[in-house]
């Protein structure tokens, strides 16, 4: 039961997850991300930072708002003839 805690600094937590420390602050602040201060040191665990990840993922179809149908063209749903 006494697992050991595999803890990220501010700095590889950023890395990991390819963002900017300011961006971690962000999402520590608004309590996406756990983090944990001891003293003046801001510490993660390995694992909470790897659940963060999977719930940023995108969903299938969930992006369509980023390429409107353009004017003029064919609707996706229209049947090609034979």
């Amino acid at each position: 039961m006494n697992e050991r805690i595999d803890w990220m600094s501010t700095k590889e937590a950023a890395e990991h997850l390819g963002i900017t420390l300011r961006s971690l602050y962000r999402f520590i602040d608004e309590g996406s991300l756990p983090a944990y201060r001891f003293g003046r040191v801001i510490r993660l665990k390995h694992d909470d930072v790897d659940r963060f990840i999977e719930t940023c993922r995108i969903e299938p179809g969930s992006l369509e708002h980023l390429y409107p149908e353009l004017k003029g063209a064919p609707a996706r749903d229209v049947a090609l003839g034979d």
